[in-house]
């Protein structure tokens, strides 16, 4: 008894200890959000009463961001940095002057031709009354009103008779003159002195970009790459848009320009002028640009024509410039969503009026981007950023729970037509086959079930006992069904299925069979013949294997479950008891663990086990390969011919090429801090890797290689896209490679060496003796010193220049290390 009772009483303490830690954590939360209160309401105080000073601040800040290219350009041409600062300036100056001297001149010349212009204003004025003047809809109800009014009136004549004493104002002194002539003053004083100090601060931050740059890295906090990046990022993104701004604007301003000068309004250069101003203000900007020439054209000309013209010029130039010059030059380059740009715009233009109007979003893409670096701040990407909040997945797994298999439809299309080409041949580059094209949309379907189907569904099942109600889990699995319908109808396969290679075959539950429908689909794609049912294997028994065609000779089983190995035992009971002669491969998509794996190789001996739709559709071709076969032989580009004529005309493999080879294998391997990287020139027979630090120590370096049916290269230039493989055990077109294995290589990642006219040479690709993940900015990093390279060796002159740049670096580190030695 007294037992039990120390149990409780230890119970009760667990339990009081447990509800004052949960009371703590939400006084904690409390206090971080009043504290967030705080801060956000001194921050907005300082903005306002501060605007005096951080308004000219800003600007030149923006100025800053918009001139520094300019004298970046110069200083590299070799002119000293104050001089480089003092033209540009001179000349943003000689641009503003010369314009506002020529909107001064135009807008005097205008207002002396304006009395000419009296009498077709008051005609057209008269023409707009008599229309409106007559009869119309509203005259009974203004009748009625005016009839209540005087009755209103009568009732209450104390009210009307008080209303009618004439009112006392005070009236002081008059201005005088002297004054006046002060105030005036005072008014075209203060913006000249503000845009001195807003020139005086442009100045000094481009002299002292360097220092300034340092001292916001401080502020920043002690991570020097975080901050690097942070404010890289900042003068990426708000100089991009300054400039597209400007871009965007002049090709609104010219064209409107001419439009008005062939219509025949007075001083269409300065109202196309006006609007490329103008359109910096957000929303507000271009609809008051437009008021100028229409209400000119409606003073000049007698008749309606000119109005209308100029009307119709101002709308198509809204509709190109909306719908295709700003998508097209604008990409991402705020990063803000629509209605974080129009919130910004309010918020700013509420505390610095006009100006905070001007400077809403590039202000507002900087809080973005402390959102991105900051983890305090990383709630504010949530509202004003552009980029999803929900991962692919995510998304997706929503839409079908919600029931919206349509927007789950439309998620699946943007992710297959990403980064497809055009149909359309440009600037040389060759249309695509049929064949090719059916490869590269099934490697986009298949990559959709890898990246986005299978995944959701994970997530699915990993809520299906716990979060997901009858409805959800209802809702899940009719909208799942639905979507593979309308989908493979979408991506239909060309393919003759009356003798199916593998059947795809779900475990035990719904999800397992949905899936496996998925796998014959993708397999099907692939122009390999497969089928799925509908009914789980579990479920019923071994009807299901016999009712399958003599034609199948691989079974595939999806698996989704955290611990499958019960599941497995049994199926694999049953068809190596019934049906010995079929080739089984496991899809154990609830845990890709490779302690699992082994497992499951080790107990059941299994011809594969899977984890990722890849590696499931290369096991399917590895196991369907006759005896003694070799794939990698047919890997041929529908262009061979011209690919090899452009690789051997570039003459890539002259021994003065070596060092810029080497310098390139010796970057990259600095940067992604692998152990190996290497350039492959893919021939007809042989892929040449010149200076690869893989080949044999006694082979010149130039002449490197290795057979092409043995080499990963000759499946990137194949499939003509950039091939990351993370893991090589689990690749089984590699998994027994003798040149990998021979330098214990278990990580590749590869992307092509393209021409200017689409043609892929060979690749550069970095290696390591270790399995490792490739993130997408360091895939865009290696694709950039791809093209740097093919740039380098296509152009002779820059390959020169390389080869200079590497003599020098040559001769700066033999220097350094005889200086050592003395």
């Amino acid at each position: 008894m007294d037992h039990l009772k120390s149990t409780l009483t230890e119970q009760e303490n667990n339990n009081h200890e447990n509800d004052q830690q949960n009371q703590d954590t939400q006084t904690k939360r409390a206090l971080r959000l009043m504290a967030g209160f705080v801060i956000a309401t001194i921050i907005i105080l300082a903005l306002y009463y501060g605007k005096e000073i951080l308004i000219p601040l800003a600007l030149s800040v923006l100025l800053a961001f918009l001139l520094e290219p300019l004298v970046s350009r110069l200083k590299k041409w070799g002119l000293p940095q104050f001089p480089s600062i003092a033209l540009v300036v001179l000349f943003a100056l000689s641009v503003l002057g010369g314009a506002g001297t020529y909107l001064g001149y135009q807008l005097a010349t205008l207002s002396q031709e304006m009395p000419q212009y009296q009498d077709t204003i008051e005609k057209k004025i008269n023409s707009v009354k008599s229309v409106t003047s007559g009869p119309s809809i509203w005259d009974g109800a203004i009748s009625t009103i005016q009839t209540v009014q005087k009755s209103m009136q009568e009732i209450a004549p104390d009210e009307q008779k008080k209303s009618d004493i004439q009112k006392v104002q005070m009236v002081g002194d008059q201005q005088s003159t002297t004054e006046a002539a002060l105030e005036w003053g005072a008014k075209i004083v203060s913006p000249l002195a503000t845009a001195g100090i807003v020139f005086l601060f442009v100045v000094l931050i481009l002299l002292n970009r360097k220092d300034l740059h340092d001292r916001l890295l401080k502020l920043l906090g002690g991570n020097l790459n975080v901050g690097t990046d942070a404010l890289d990022e900042a003068a990426v993104r708000i100089g991009t848009y300054l400039r597209m701004q400007l871009l965007v604007n002049a090709t609104y301003g010219v064209p409107m320009a001419i439009g008005l000068y062939f219509i025949g309004v007075p001083a269409a250069i300065m109202w196309g002028m006006v609007a490329v101003v103008m359109r910096f203000i957000p929303y507000v900007g271009p609809l008051i640009s437009m008021i100028f020439p229409i209400t000119l054209a409606f003073a000049v000309d007698p008749t309606w024509n000119m109005v209308l013209w100029t009307l119709g010029l101002i709308l198509l130039l809204e509709l190109v410039s909306n719908n295709v010059i700003e998508p097209w030059l604008y990409g991402e380059s705020t990063g803000l969503s629509t209605l974080a740009i129009i919130v910004a715009a309010t918020f700013w233009t509420s505390l610095w009026g006009p100006i905070g109007l001007i400077l809403s979003t590039p202000l507002t893409a900087c809080i973005l981007v402390l959102a991105n670096y900051i983890p305090a701040l990383s709630f504010m990407k949530v509202f004003i950023g552009s980029d999803s909040v929900l991962t692919p997945p995510e998304r997706f797994y929503q839409r079908l729970v919600a029931g919206d298999v349509d927007d789950a439809l439309e998620i699946s299309q943007a992710y297959i037509e990403e980064g497809m080409p055009k149909k359309i041949s440009l600037f040389g580059r060759h249309k695509r086959s049929k064949q090719s094209n059916d490869e590269l949309i099934s490697r986009k379907v298949n990559g959709f079930y890898e990246d986005v189907s299978i995944p959701s569904i994970r997530l699915f099942s990993e809520s299906h006992n716990t979060d997901a109600s009858a409805e959800h889990r209802l809702r899940m699995h009719q909208g799942l069904k639905l979507f593979n319908h309308d989908f493979q109808i979408e991506y239909a396969a060309e393919i003759d299925l009356s003798e199916p290679k593998v059947a795809c075959l779900g475990a035990r539950w719904e999800v397992d069979v949905l899936v496996s429908s998925m796998l014959a689909h993708g397999l099907n794609l692939r122009k390999v013949p497969a089928q799925s049912h509908n009914e789980a294997l579990i479920q019923s028994n071994i009807d299901v294997l016999e009712s399958l065609p003599e034609s199948v000779e691989i079974v595939c089983l999806s698996v989704f479950h955290q611990q499958p190995q019960a599941q497995i035992r049994l199926l694999n009971h049953r068809l190596k008891t019934h049906f010995p002669h079929l080739k089984l491969v496991f899809a154990t998509w609830g845990n890709s663990s490779d302690e699992l794996r082994d497992d499951i190789i080790r107990r059941y001996e299994p011809d594969a086990v899977v984890a990722t739709v890849n590696e499931l559709m290369l096991s399917i071709d590895a196991l369907l390969i006759e005896q003694g076969e070799n794939p990698a032989r047919e890997l041929l580009n529908e262009n061979e011919d011209e690919r090899l004529a452009a690789l051997h005309d570039l003459q890539l493999l002259e021994p003065e090429t070596l060092p810029i080879y080497k310098q390139y294998i010796e970057e990259a391997t600095q940067a992604f801090d692998v152990r190996y990287a290497q350039i492959s020139l893919v021939d007809e027979d042989w892929v040449n890797t010149p200076g690869s630090p893989l080949a044999d120590e006694n082979a010149n370096p130039i002449e490197a290689g290795i057979p092409r049916e043995e080499s990963i290269c000759t499946h990137l230039v194949h499939q003509n896209e950039a091939l990351i493989i993370e893991d090589i055990d689990r690749d089984p077109r590699f998994r027994q490679n003798p040149e990998l294995n021979k330098s214990k290589i278990k990580f590749y990642a590869g992307v092509p060496l393209r021409t200017q006219q689409g043609l892929v040479l060979g690749s550069l690709c970095i290696l390591d003796q270790h399995v490792r993940q490739m993130s997408e900015d360091d895939v865009v990093l290696l694709n950039e010193l791809a093209d740097d390279l093919i740039e380098t060796l296509s152009n002779e002159k820059t390959r020169q220049q390389k080869l200079e740049e590497i003599g020098k670096l040559q001769q700066a580190e033999s220097t350094h290390m005889l200086s050592m030695d003395s």
